[in-house]
């Protein structure tokens, strides 16, 4: 429910944030499921398999799975609170939360797969679990596995996050420009312009913490802006943007 209100929130303004706070939402849920599945085998055959299921349940570091779904969904879900065209406001959503329980199933779809190809062999199937396997071994087995079926989805996903991280510099540095001797310094903006991918900009590298937070009141400016302008508004006259205007100001006087 956390997670759902801050995608609803009006600060929310792009797409990675719907990658990054839907997939703690599948995170959180992986967790769970690790505890609920661990609990089971317990009961059923007093062995609980934690490095079986960490390994399972967290391939990939955890990109795999119910964070890749609720990642895919939430990416969407940013795309149709930022856009204004009503079609793509209906339909993404419901579009990215069908591939997201597509790839679900895909997962889910695989021991019966397995079964099912092992019978037509002549072999055994697989057994479901396996308590003695180490946290290593189940961790690379299932990176790999998740990696070749899921390659598609997180295609998908690094490609959302790269045009995502490329639209939200170009607004920055459109809303910014109107700053510059107010809310930005000439330099910084030139940084603005300059900043790329992979690359974290910073105003005093000698007070980390405290730049952070300037660069990152800076960016929200920019996001407040925008989105009452795409509303109609006047930016200036908007509350919620003179405030995080007097926030920069507050922390550059800290400096």
């Amino acid at each position: 429910m956390l997670v759902i209100f801050r995608l609803l929130r009006p600060e929310f303004h792009n797409v990675r944030d719907g990658i990054v706070y839907g997939a703690l939402g599948g995170v959180g849920f992986n967790w769970f499921e690790v505890a609920l599945y661990v609990a089971q085998a317990y009961a059923e055959k007093g062995v609980a398999p934690f490095a079986l299921q960490l390994g399972w349940r967290y391939a990939l570091f955890g990109l795999g799975g119910h964070a890749m779904s609720t990642g895919i969904f939430g990416a969407f879900l940013g795309i149709a609170l930022r856009t204004r065209r009503s079609w793509v406001r209906i339909l993404a959503p419901v579009d990215w939360l069908v591939l997201a329980i597509a790839a679900h199933m895909v997962n889910n779809a695989l021991p019966l797969l397995a079964s099912l190809a092992a019978g037509s062999a002549g072999e055994p199937p697989p057994a479901p679990d396996a308590p003695d396997l180490s946290f290593l071994d189940a961790f690379v087995s299932s990176s790999l596995l998740e990696l070749t079926i899921f390659l598609p989805f997180l295609l998908i996903t690094a490609l959302a996050l790269w045009r995502s991280s490329t639209r939200e510099r170009q607004v920055i540095r459109e809303e910014m420009a109107g700053e510059i001797g107010r809310a930005v310094s000439a330099d910084e903006y030139q940084e603005i312009v300059t900043d790329h991918t992979l690359r974290t900009r910073r105003i005093d590298p000698t007070r980390p913490r405290a730049s952070a937070a300037l660069v990152n009141a800076q960016h929200e400016l920019a996001f407040c802006k925008r989105r009452v302008r795409n509303e109609g508004r006047d930016p200036d006259r908007d509350l919620l943007t003179v405030a995080w205007r007097e926030e920069i100001w507050r922390l550059r006087a800290a400096f």
